[in-house]
């Protein structure tokens, strides 16, 4: 999974992520990812996601695409950055149009700057929650950072 472009309009930030061919999309996929995003994001457990079978976000990403989880996991960075906990997310995609592993994944911002880096750190963060290489990334430092770069 890779951040191929991204644009920022008045009001949201969007992302185009792209999986390569055979990677798979899904969280189920990958047993350990939802065990360790949860650990990682404890913060993920008050989500709210319009799934339309009224399911928790933890439910969900049992589940669920890996671009969903990214977008879970930039908005509760940048909430731990100092957003507002209620800024809302999409996950869309167009596998006719776009092509087969393709996503958009869209975020609401009340500063662009944060929320710009709050996408990137939720990048490598899911990278690890899906590989389980390495060592978990810091993802408090990161909140730490981007509540210096926020605007006044």
């Amino acid at each position: 999974m890779r951040i191929d472009a991204v644009s920022v309009t008045s009001d949201a930030v969007e992302a185009l992520v792209v999986f390569d061919p055979g990677e798979p999309l899904r969280t189920s996929a990958h047993p350990q990812a939802v065990e360790r995003a949860l650990a990682l994001l404890p913060g993920l457990r008050g989500h709210r996601c319009d799934n339309g079978e009224g399911r928790s976000l933890p439910d969900e990403l049992a589940d669920t695409e890996i671009a969903h989880l990214l977008e879970h996991a930039a908005l509760e960075i940048a909430a731990m950055a100092g957003s507002p906990p209620t800024l809302r997310g999409l996950t869309s995609w167009d596998f006719r149009q776009d092509g087969r592993g393709v996503f958009r994944v869209r975020l609401a911002y009340d500063d662009d700057l944060v929320v710009l880096g709050a996408l990137k750190a939720a990048e490598r963060a899911v990278a690890w929650c899906v590989s389980g290489e390495g060592a978990a990334p810091d993802v408090e430092d990161e909140a730490r950072r981007l509540r210096g770069v926020r605007r006044r």
